[in-house]
């Protein structure tokens, strides 16, 4: 491993570590275990078959946007193994499961390296904006309890720094990024560098191009809503399984499923620490649940997924190396 992805690695092992601290370190374990053995277990079964339905409207959406590039590397099985296995590395790598899968269904295809990473990028793309707009439809459905908490630990540069980072990160990421590409396209031909990384982009559009591509686009877009209606599913559940938060409902899943996914933006492994973190400061903060309800609830959803996408992973890995052992 190259020593950038060493300290890359270990900076996000530490960032989890400090975030797992600052999660656990009020909480109360004897009223965690009380709660904790308090826990409706069919709703945590309804949350594990909302988990497995997700896993699979991702492999079939991730097909739909491969398939017209090469259907060859479009087999249902290898992409599912492909989406499980990723997803087992991503939980102690961030990030490196998305081009593990690459390199799983790229290969002995057709479909080149780059081409398979710009249809993980264009995935990310439309996950980002699922984000956006669950915040915006959490917003609207309930500003008079969300509103305030968002603009006071978000928004506002009052909020410990954060609205202002917030702020200043949405204008310049994009000035940023469009600097970037420019610079790599303008020199493309006079540095080998920028011309490798002109050829990556190129590669990454003709991802993106898939979607163009697709027969059935509507089935795309129903793909993308049916797996954040999963997530939004979960969250619903998750608070269900919980009796101090089982008064909470469809609305309070959205907004909650919306903190959530935030966590997967943090470079930390498997979300661990941020998710724990986020949520338990939301239920808090709205909902004026305690801290260790708010931790509760975060541990059962995190830790139930996490055991499931370990067992996949671990399945998909070991399926996926006996039918390609030739």
């Amino acid at each position: 491993m190259k020593a950038g992805n060493v300290i890359k690695y270990t900076l996000s092992f530490l960032l989890a570590g400090v975030l797992v601290y600052f999660a656990f370190r009020g909480v109360d374990w004897k009223a965690f275990w009380d709660g904790l053995q308090q826990t409706r277990w069919a709703w945590v079964a309804l949350f594990v078959l909302c988990s497995v339905l997700a896993l699979v409207l991702r492999e079939e959406r991730w097909r739909a946007i491969i398939k017209p590039l090469d259907a060859s590397a479009a087999g249902r099985a290898d992409v599912w193994d492909a989406v499980n296995v990723g997803n087992l590395v991503n939980v102690v790598l961030p990030g490196a499961g998305e081009f593990l899968r690459c390199g799983y269904i790229s290969r002995r295809r057709s479909l080149s390296y780059d081409k398979a990473l710009g249809t993980i990028v264009c995935e990310r793309a439309c996950d980002m904006a699922a984000i956006l707009l669950l915040f915006m439809l959490a917003l609207a459905f309930g500003w008079d309890r969300f509103g305030d908490f968002f603009v006071r630990q978000i928004w506002s540069p009052a909020a410990g720094g954060m609205g202002q980072t917030v702020r200043l990160a949405l204008i310049l990421v994009p000035l940023l990024l469009a600097a970037g590409v420019w610079a790599v396209f303008r020199w493309r031909e006079s540095n080998a560098f920028c011309g490798k990384v002109a050829a990556w982009i190129k590669g990454l559009g003709a991802g993106f191009a898939g979607i163009g591509r697709m027969e059935h686009k509507w089935l795309f877009v129903l793909q993308t809503v049916g797996i954040w209606l999963m997530y939004i599913a979960m969250s619903w559940a998750g608070l269900k399984a919980v009796p101090a938060l089982s008064n909470l409902g469809w609305a309070d899943a959205l907004f909650i499923s919306a903190v959530g996914n935030v966590a997967s933006v943090i470079p930390v492994p498997g979300g661990i620490g941020a998710y724990h973190y986020l949520v338990a400061l939301t239920l808090q903060g709205i909902y004026m649940a305690d801290w260790d309800t708010g931790i509760l609830y975060a541990t059962l959803c995190h830790e139930t997924h996490a055991v499931l996408v370990i067992l996949l992973g671990t399945i998909s890995y070991f399926c996926f190396t006996l039918r390609h052992k030739s």
